[in-house]
């Protein structure tokens, strides 16, 4: 392990280094990366204190962040001040299934969105209540579900979920379905959710009027809050899908510029939902400035973490595990960070990236190169020291059963097979 860790740091220092004289406000020294330039200024992507190289320690099939250990012998350092350890009350090691915790809110949402997009065309009524029938994962409703909580309880508000609140976690799940009923168009997918697609039992345009039907349901739920800056925050949102679809369509010439689109692109198209609408509730819980942050940092980097384990699945996994079928992304001409990672040490995949796996072979062959790599296990290094950057964020909110909830996401978010 200690062995890919390394290797993992050499390729982004490999792949980024050059911005460190590029770009002032970069830094690729010791184990501290901070790629603002990826994600805007501020933003960091993941921290690991300087001469502290963390190495993750997996129990059997584990893969979670859960137990951190320093690379040197001998010596171990806590993830974060609320971990129980062995001098501490033994129910303090109890950690509830986060679901559990927002169990009646959730139980609701599929409901909710029905009564919001009522129509009076009834194909229309189905067509975009398709894939609201309970059976999602609803992971990100309830990782905003669980940060309004968790907001609440630090400002002493109760430990309860506001009404505009709730209202954000239904936007942020009718935002996400509707995105995935446009992706499955661009993307000519034939089955979301172990189901039939909703372009492939309708059509291509009754799919993306659906899909721009329900982004407008949401639009009208958002605007009926009358919070300007939690309207401005959402919106962004809706402008990062857009942007984000358009990167995918294109790649760099650079090799040293890939990497950096990738993240940005990640960014835009998956972990800027969760960043905005953890921290819109944390403004609807009259949060301070530094906490709305951490909210916004935590559900960024959840979602980089999410979308990187989602990359890794899609050569490790099957189609009947994962709902959707695998080397999609291969096969649609996208170079995702298994790939990306691979290149180092199998330069020829460098020239297929460019041509979009698009001649004879290339997708076999681009898949047999990441399986005979480290590819693969350095995303899911990558992915891990986003977990732990999302831990440590919580550090900041008062310790609570929704703030051990929020650390443990973080790490079963890891052993994810779907």
């Amino acid at each position: 392990m200690a062995a890919v860790r390394s290797r993992l740091h050499k390729s982004l220092l490999r792949i980024c280094g050059h911005f460190r004289h590029k770009h002032g406000h970069i830094s690729v020294t010791g184990a501290s990366y901070h790629f603002d330039a990826f994600l805007g200024v501020g933003q960091v992507l993941f921290h690991i204190p300087k001469n502290q190289y963390h190495v993750l320690h997996r129990h059997q099939q584990s893969c979670c962040a859960a137990d951190v250990q320093r690379s040197s012998p001998g010596h171990t350092t806590a993830l974060h001040p609320n971990r129980p350890s062995s001098n501490r009350p033994q129910h303090d090691k109890i950690v509830h299934n986060p679901y559990k915790l927002v169990e009646e809110e959730l139980g609701t949402l599929s409901q909710d969105i029905k009564r919001e997009i009522v129509t009076d065309s009834s194909e229309l009524a189905e067509i975009a209540g398709y894939y609201f029938d309970g059976k999602g994962k609803a992971f990100r409703p309830m990782i905003v579900l669980l940060m309004a909580r968790a907001c609440n309880i630090h400002n002493d508000a109760g430990n309860c979920v506001l009404p505009a609140q709730k209202k954000i976690a239904m936007i942020t799940e009718m935002i996400h379905t509707a995105s995935l009923v446009h992706d499955d168009v661009i993307d000519a997918a034939d089955t979301r959710r172990n189901k039939s697609s909703i372009n492939l039992v309708w059509g291509q345009k009754k799919a993306i009027l659906a899909g721009d039907y329900i982004l407008s349901i949401a639009s009208m739920a958002l605007a009926r809050l009358r919070n300007e800056q939690v309207v401005s925050i959402l919106s962004q949102v809706i402008e990062d899908l857009v942007r984000g679809e358009f990167m995918q369509l294109g790649s760099k010439e650079e090799e040293n510029e890939r990497f950096a689109h990738y993240l940005k692109k990640t960014f835009k198209k998956t972990a800027s939902l969760l960043a905005n609408s953890c921290k819109a509730v944390a403004v609807l819980g009259r949060c301070t400035e530094d906490i709305t942050e951490v909210a916004y940092q935590y559900g960024r980097n959840i979602g980089i973490a999410f979308q990187l384990i989602d990359d890794l699945l899609d050569f490790v996994s099957c189609d009947q595990v994962m709902g959707k079928p695998t080397a999609a992304d291969l096969k649609l001409g996208l170079a995702t960070a298994p790939v990306l990672f691979a290149a180092q040490s199998y330069p020829e995949l460098n020239a297929m990236i460019m041509r979009r796996f698009t001649h004879e072979g290339d997708v076999e062959t681009a898949r047999d190169m990441v399986a005979k790599s480290d590819g693969v296990e350095q995303t899911r290094l990558l992915a891990e020291q986003h977990s732990l950057e999302a831990i440590r964020q919580l550090r900041h909110l008062a310790k609570s059963e929704i703030q051990s909830s929020l650390s443990h996401i973080a790490e079963i978010l890891l052993k994810r097979t779907k």
